[in-house]
């Protein structure tokens, strides 16, 4: 896995403005993907991201990078909450649903669509798109908005404005380290 990878599909969360994304990569047999992303985690742990795989297939890997107080303040939110008892989720630590998460992408045939909650969409949304993701929707951008078209479209302007910078600054020699904002916040 690359950085130009984690840049082109991960921009928005390394830049602090999106909780978390998803990408898949070439399941070949032979990359270490584990030791990459142990490196990944050490290199952006004190950034506040994370990096996980949620799925080991034959052909690909799906992998989940995102920022832990972002995921556990999105999902604090009494509709992601709603969303997430009514699928079977237990618990309320962002970690531990994670985990259940992955169960569900690797024993269920169908893909879980409150994944949406994982990488920051709005639970109104995920919530429109569970129940027909056909009728109602407003507009489409890297999820599809059934409420709040206008702050919709701003946002996703702003996750593609991001990634072109970031692609951008890593093409004049900025590394995903660099590139990485450091979230974190620290109380004395």
């Amino acid at each position: 896995m690359s950085e130009k990878q984690l840049i082109e599909h991960c921009a928005p969360t390394l830049a602090g403005i999106k909780t978390g994304n998803l990408f898949s990569i070439k399941n070949d047999g032979k990359t270490e993907v584990i030791f990459e992303i142990r490196k990944l985690n050490r290199m952006l742990r004190d950034k506040g991201l994370r990096v996980v795989p949620l799925k080991k297939a034959e052909k690909y890997i799906l992998i989940y990078v995102y920022r832990p107080s972002y995921l556990k303040r999105d999902l604090n939110n009494p509709k992601a909450i709603n969303i997430l008892t009514t699928k079977g989720y237990k618990a309320d630590n962002p970690e531990y649903l994670i985990a259940q998460l992955v169960k569900r992408l690797v024993n269920d045939s169908s893909f879980p669509h409150e994944i949406g909650l994982f990488l920051g969409y709005p639970p109104s949304d995920v919530e429109g798109f569970m129940k027909n993701p056909f009728k109602g929707v407003k507009c489409c951008g890297c999820w599809k908005a059934y409420s709040e078209p206008e702050k919709a479209e701003k946002i996703f302007k702003k996750y593609d404005r991001c990634t072109q910078i970031y692609r951008a600054l890593n093409k004049r020699g900025k590394s995903l380290e660099q590139l990485a904002v450091n979230t974190l916040t620290y109380t004395a």
